[in-house]
């Protein structure tokens, strides 16, 4: 581990002795058929894995990239593939055998901002001042709900965004969160604030949440947030925690988090007796752990946001009562809290007012970029090829 942490944090230094590749996992393809390519032991890299890992392979999804180290004769020593902006799996040559493990991803966080004057509309005017569909995203899926973009922009009105961005290797990783965005249109002002509850609210307090409904088990208490990598206590390795966990009474009532049609309702490992919903815009919902499922629950059957789907049980692994909700978009795991579509309810009392400090200080740092006319800062390509050297003492 320790030769494995040195040796990526030499990627920069240009010698000449093992070979670092950066590729692009290519559409479609599955772990199996990768390690197939590669020539490499799908007994012990796939079949001899545990469950739970064997699962975390099918997070792998095309376009991410990732790195495969070799040696003078071409022989991978190591590769690095990334299962989301946390967590990636460590594969490593030992003797004649290869070792598979996932471990937390090294990165580095940034603060970034830049200021635009409209061309056409927002979405473009991201795309062609950035060349970041991501964050042309993220700016529009804010505001799409509250505000008419098109019938109420006009050329040169003003926007900002404020976000975070993660590096990994040097390069560009991950989905940028937004920290605030704003709008000018027609004179007028709009915000959106990522308060420190993780929620998005607008300039006048008023959250701003998906289409699902907040908690599926009314009245529970959430045990154990979405996280993409935790030590886990029982199993004593790196897995990730894709959803969210909700701690209630055995029985208790469990509705679905939006309407949609029952795809899968039934028992599947480490998830006990599962559930799985899909809703439009390739929204998936799971709820895991499952006491029973209610009367008629079962694949092919249209539910209604809020139905009672089942009950909080403890099947599966599970050390108590509670639900396990995931919140899945084209197959991949997304956090619940972090889906931005419609405003609901305001801040009240203490949670105003710290709201409000947040607020300031974000629209102080607006005023202040838009004064200056802040522009994009544009990031340098990463190198597809690197080389790296381990002195002797580092290797051992």
């Amino acid at each position: 581990m320790i030769r494995f942490f040195l040796l990526f944090t030499l990627l920069t230094i240009l010698t000449f002795a093992s070979e670092v590749q950066r590729y692009r996992w290519a559409n479609g393809e599955t772990y199996l058929v990768f390690l197939e390519k590669h020539n490499l032991p799908t007994k012990a890299l796939y079949y001899n894995l545990d469950k739970d890992d064997q699962r975390l392979t099918e997070e792998m999804r095309s376009g991410i990239h990732y790195q495969i180290l070799r040696d003078n004769n071409g022989t991978i020593e190591q590769m690095l593939l990334p299962l989301n902006d946390e967590l990636q799996i460590h594969i490593a040559k030992e003797k004649e055998s290869y070792t598979f493990e996932a471990i937390p991803i090294i990165s580095t966080t940034k603060t970034e901002v830049f200021t635009a004057n409209i061309v056409s509309s927002p979405n473009y005017t991201i795309m062609k001042e950035t060349g970041s569909k991501k964050l042309a995203q993220i700016f529009t899926a804010s505001f799409r709900n509250s505000l008419n973009f098109k019938n109420d922009i006009r050329k040169g009105d003003p926007l900002v965004m404020i976000y975070e961005q993660k590096y990994r290797l040097g390069e560009v990783f991950s989905m940028p969160i937004l920290k605030v965005a704003m709008i000018e249109m027609r004179h007028k002002k709009h915000y959106i604030y990522l308060n420190d509850d993780e929620r998005y609210y607008d300039e006048k307090g008023h959250e701003v949440e998906g289409f699902l409904l907040a908690r599926p088990v009314r009245g529970a208490r959430i045990s154990s947030y979405f996280t993409k990598r935790r030590y886990h206590p029982v199993l004593h390795k790196w897995k990730a925690h894709l959803g969210m966990d909700y701690a209630a009474r055995r029985g208790t009532p469990i509705v679905a988090a939006g309407s949609g049609k029952v795809i899968y309702a039934a028992r599947m490992g480490s998830y006990g007796n599962l559930v799985k919903i899909r809703h439009s815009d390739g929204y998936e919902t799971r709820y895991a752990h499952m006491k029973s499922f209610r009367r008629g629950i079962r694949k092919g059957r249209r539910v209604k946001k809020g139905q009672t789907i089942g009950y909080v049980g403890t099947t599966g692994r599970s050390t108590g009562p509670h639900l396990h909700f995931e919140l899945r978009k084209h197959g991949r795991a997304i956090n619940p809290l972090r889906v931005v579509q419609v405003t609901t309810k305001k801040l009240k009392g203490k949670e105003y007012k710290s709201f409000l400090k947040l607020k300031k200080k974000y629209d102080e740092r607006i005023e202040f970029h838009l004064n200056n006319q802040t522009k994009y800062k544009k990031h340098p390509k990463f190198q597809n090829i690197c080389y790296v050297h381990l002195r002797e003492s580092d290797a051992k």
